[in-house]
């Protein structure tokens, strides 16, 4: 997209005020300078700290006209032709004298041939503006202009330093990969704070650049940047999952060059809970070496009527930005009910997921989880929506007995001195949270009794623990008698 091109036509338009919203004022000022010469007007930005000045021709800023009703006026009163950039003006859109002042100059726009730009972050045009109002977006840079970024940077540190900088190919193009979404001047710090930090462009520079990209877009806290993530190594168990997840990794990195195959969008886990389906999705995200985000729904919830829907928005636009990633969905059905307790904003919220799911082409791969089939509606389940439904259920005795050994190596405890069958055998029903929690309160026993850990302690904790499988066991009967026929087992 040429958005000088763009821009200018907006401005040539019968739009008397443009409403920009960006980050970078800097390059904004930049591109209307450039149209300005090439139109012969004069182009002029106003701040409060500033007041007016002239960007086009270097000439000293003024003071005059600082306080943004004095501005106005002399705008109105002047009829100066020219294009009028009011940085950062949002703060004063809800002062009922501007809003008449900036409409009697949009008013008289044919004859004045004064066009206004209103340039912040965030702009919200008052309903009296709307009419005289066109919006301009201005479009991060590209994967080509990111490359240009990383590569300048390099040089950068070159002839600062005189040493070259190390990387491979793959890692390079992680790393341009990985600052998509950002500004310029974003992704040019990120860039620096990795490359001149050891002259080295490495894999281990990737989560920190990915956790300074998520600070930097992050809204609400309604996505949160999960720093950790588990390997599956660490995750006992889920084979028939791993094994289906290992081919597609490549398409999504876009390493395979393959037009018959779509890059994978998602999966849908359903279980048991305390099963490993949260851990499960770490794993996916460590093991794919991208950034894990966790969409909370406690948080999307809002009072105040439209502001759930936008936070939800928002929140998938941010994944976006981040992709490649893991979207984590964790119980999924607590956030898309679509009962009508709440006036339909669950209804509402399914709505805008289902649709993003639909038409999303970015790399951002879902892994969503649930408790509760009956509350998950059938437009969500139905096929097509997700690749593939895995049903994870209690782990078998031989997941079981990988649990335990995990477990204690988590805990740098050997392994080998614990008679795992048998704790295998004795934890039948259990789920690998239950079996973790049952070696934790092992270790406070033998701490408080000044002892060593052995299979006895274990073996203890377990014959004196009733597993969820066994306090509900009418529910999870129910719920593996769904899953039999309607998800692929994941084990």
């Amino acid at each position: 997209m040429n958005e000088s091109h763009d821009l200018e036509l907006l401005l040539s338009s019968h739009f008397p005020i443009v409403v920009i919203e960006s980050q970078e004022e800097t390059r904004v000022l930049q591109l209307l300078s450039g149209i300005g010469q090439r139109r012969f007007k004069s182009v002029n930005s106003w701040s409060v700290t500033d007041g007016m000045r002239r960007i086009d021709i270097d000439i000293p800023s003024s003071e005059e006209g600082a306080k943004p009703e004095e501005m106005l006026w002399q705008l109105r009163r002047d009829r100066h032709a020219g294009i009028y950039v009011l940085c950062d003006f949002h703060p004063y859109l809800d002062e009922p004298l501007h809003i008449r002042l900036l409409k009697d100059i949009a008013l008289s726009h044919q004859q004045s041939g004064i066009s206004l730009v209103l340039l912040s972050h965030k702009i919200t045009i008052p309903p009296e503006l709307r009419p005289f109002t066109a919006s301009a977006e201005i479009s991060l840079p590209d994967q080509v202009a990111l490359e240009k970024i990383v590569l300048e940077t390099t040089q950068q540190y070159q002839q600062r330093s005189r040493q070259s900088v190390r990387s491979d190919e793959a890692t390079f193009k992680l790393l341009v990969s990985n600052l998509s979404g950002l500004t310029r001047d974003d992704a040019t710090r990120l860039a620096r704070n990795a490359i001149f930090d050891d002259g080295a462009i490495t894999e281990s520079d990737l989560p920190t650049v990915m956790k300074a990209k998520h600070a930097l877009l992050s809204g609400e806290g309604v996505l949160s940047y999960e720093f950790d993530t588990a390997r599956f190594g660490e995750v006992g168990g889920l084979r028939k999952l791993k094994s289906w997840l290992e081919p597609r990794r490549a398409i999504f990195h876009s390493e395979v060059d393959d037009k018959r195959l779509d890059p994978p969008k998602g999966v849908l886990l359903l279980g048991v809970q305390g099963g490993g389906k949260s851990l499960a999705a770490k794993a996916v995200a460590g093991s794919w070496n991208v950034p894990l985000l966790r969409l909370d729904f406690a948080a999307i919830h809002d009072t105040f009527h439209g502001e759930t829907e936008r936070k939800m928005r928002e929140s998938l636009k941010m994944a976006e930005a981040m992709a490649p990633c893991v979207l984590w969905i964790d119980e999924i059905e607590k956030g898309i009910s679509t009962q009508d307790h709440d006036g339909g904003t669950s209804k509402r919220v399914l709505g805008s997921l289902l649709t993003w799911m639909a038409e999303k082409q970015s790399s951002v791969f879902i892994v969503a989880t649930a408790n509760e089939i009956d509350q998950l509606p059938p437009e969500l389940v139905r096929k097509g929506r997700f690749d593939e439904i895995f049903f994870v259920d209690l782990p078998s005795a031989e997941v079981r007995r990988d649990i335990f050994e995990i477990h204690l190596k988590k805990r740098e405890i050997e392994a080998e001195r614990f008679d795992t069958g048998m704790l295998a055998a004795q934890s039948e029903g259990f789920s690998g949270a239950e079996i973790e929690q049952a070696i934790v309160s092992a270790l406070y026993a033998t701490h408080a009794n000044q002892s060593e850990l052995g299979t006895g302690d274990i073996l203890e904790e377990l014959i004196q623990t009733r597993p969820l499988s066994l306090v509900m066991q009418e529910r999870i009967d129910a719920l593996r008698e769904w899953a039999l026929e309607r998800t692929v087992p994941s084990d």
